[in-house]
């Protein structure tokens, strides 16, 4: 990709950005932040996930 093309890209994000009104951005941010998931899926992947299911299946039988 040249550098005009991406200074190009660059400026239609940005100005599509700008045309959408300020309470609709923070609606759409806050609607991110509730769909997160949990801390410790974010940072360690499947693995605590993972643990918790085996732990789960081990209380069950």
């Amino acid at each position: 990709m040249k550098t005009n093309d991406y200074v190009k890209y660059m400026t239609e994000q940005f100005v599509t950005y700008v045309d959408i009104p300020r309470e609709e951005r923070k609606e759409k941010r806050l609607l991110k932040k509730k769909h997160r998931p949990p801390m410790s899926y974010r940072l360690f992947g499947l693995i605590p996930i993972s643990f918790r299911f085996l732990l789960n299946r081990h209380k069950d039988n």
